[in-house]
């Protein structure tokens, strides 16, 4: 493992200056500078390393699984289909919502105060190697979600966890990029880290699919949810592998000289002093991270729900929920890359308008087409999966080509910040229009009214002409 700032200077963090003007994002250090492949290679496996909890635990196996019958009382689950057994159902994807949305609170308080402490002692690696570690454990501890309605509440508290660590490791990853990238070349590399993820998550689906559920390779059998349990330790062995290589090759940032050390709480202190010193010398940045937050939610929200949904709305049995995810992280992985070279040539505000514009006409569409059976979902379904990537990885690329140096990790800190300081919006409206609709197919429109609002903001950003 490299040491602290190895290959590295140590670094001055910058006073306050115009970024909508001068190019001060820590890419130009790079400028010009051939970057390993495999340094660029071990940084995106982290996203093949950690996608699995996402693709698997969070949209289709675990969640569900935690969102099926087998967590409903008994009396309930006896009744079979109609009014109270649907609403039991829609109660389950709410709470699963709730329980999401409050670990987006605790990433809102921790985030950017954890990046900014990483950018002051150069610790960017060894944070986002514990927070992996964390979620690795978190993945194991699900084997224990045995099927017993009073085991939900447990179920949904450690997928709930599991994100607040993710959230936190992706700040510190996130940050790294401008470790691997050129101001030419980060479009690219954001896709292929994002483009690594999807195909991940393939993969483990793949492995999920054929080796625990269709043919039981290991011969452990469905009894009392084993067969899914076994999948959540999977998942973990699968991050402890792969998160290895950017641990060993990718290098740490030096810490930043000159400045005093501050305790956990002074911190906050700091941060809200930067933050109207953002505003005043990079408004862009601002401004930024304000949209994203909106239209980067609706996209989690798409993954989060697709899943139950596809399995309650459009009748898809367990089985066709992981084949529907294959695909449709297949589809997403190679659009992703593909966008990667679209955010180089045109730039990432293009590829984010472009994305949202269509991810809002299929899920629209999708609502109307509730009726139409399982074909409806494929169609829509994979249009949505081939959008919100490349959105994704656009995104990332934004932020870095108008980020201070030096600043990576408090910034990108803020980035997760912004975008779970709403995070309730689209768990809530989620909620709400299945509350309102009384069918689960209702929570479409929810995320759609969060893309929709994110799209008009998106648009009234402009990036700066040194970036454009």
């Amino acid at each position: 493992m490299s040491a602290p700032g190895e290959g590295n200077p140590p670094r001055n963090i910058p006073p306050a200056v115009t970024a909508d003007v001068l190019p001060v994002m820590g890419l130009t250090a790079h400028d010009g500078v051939k970057i390993p492949r495999g340094r660029i290679f071990a940084w995106a496996l982290w996203d093949w390393a950690t996608q699995p909890f996402a693709t698997v635990i969070t949209t289709f196996v675990f969640s569900v699984y935690l969102t099926s019958e087998l967590f409903l009382p008994e009396d309930i689950r006896a009744l079979g289909s109609g009014a109270e057994y649907d609403l039991a159902l829609s109660v389950l994807s709410r709470d699963l919502g709730i329980a999401i949305a409050l670990a987006g609170v605790a990433v809102a308080i921790l985030a950017p105060v954890l990046g900014q402490r990483a950018d002051r002692s150069g610790r960017r690696k060894r944070l986002l190697a514990v927070n992996t570690a964390l979620l690795i454990a978190v993945q194991a501890s699900l084997f224990f979600t045995t099927v017993e309605p009073n085991m939900f509440v447990f179920g949904i508290t450690m997928v709930a966890v599991g994100n607040i660590f993710s959230e936190i490791a992706n700040v510190n990853y996130n940050a790294l990029i401008t470790q691997v990238a050129t101001p030419k070349t980060v479009g690219s590399v954001s896709g292929l880290g994002w483009g690594f993820g999807y195909l991940g998550g393939i993969s483990m689906l793949l492995v999920s699919y054929f080796g625990f559920i269709e043919f039981d390779l290991l011969g452990l059998g469905s009894e009392n949810g084993l067969d899914i349990r076994a999948i959540a330790v999977a998942c973990a062995v699968w991050t402890v592998v792969f998160a290895i290589p950017i641990l060993l090759v990718v290098p740490e940032v030096a810490p930043a000289e000159g400045l005093a050390k501050t305790g956990f709480f002074a911190s906050y202190r700091i941060l809200f002093r930067d933050v109207a010193q953002l505003y005043r010398s990079a408004p862009t940045t601002f401004w930024f991270l304000f949209a994203s937050a909106i239209f980067r939610d609706g996209l989690a929200g798409v993954f989060t729900f697709g899943g139950v949904l596809a399995a309650i709305t459009f009748g898809f049995s367990t089985t066709e929920v992981l084949i529907f995810g294959i695909v449709a992280n297949l589809v997403a992985g190679l659009s992703t890359m593909a966008a990667g070279k679209l955010d180089d040539w045109f730039g990432p505000r293009a590829v984010i308008i472009g994305s949202l514009a269509l991810l809002l006409g299929s899920g629209t569409a999708l609502f109307f087409s509730r009726d139409a059976g399982p074909l409806a979902f494929w169609i829509g379904g994979l249009v949505l999966g081939a959008s919100v990537g490349p959105a994704q990885a656009a995104a990332r690329s934004f932020l870095a080509r108008v980020t201070p140096a030096g600043q990576e990790g408090q910034i990108f800190g803020l980035y997760a910040t912004t975008g779970r300081a709403v995070s309730f919006l689209t768990p809530t409206l989620w909620s709400l229009f299945i509350a309102i609709g009384g069918a689960q197919y209702w929570g479409i429109l929810g995320i759609m009214v969060v893309l929709a609002v994110g799209l008009v903001l998106m648009i009234l950003v402009k990036l700066p002409a040194h970036v454009r």
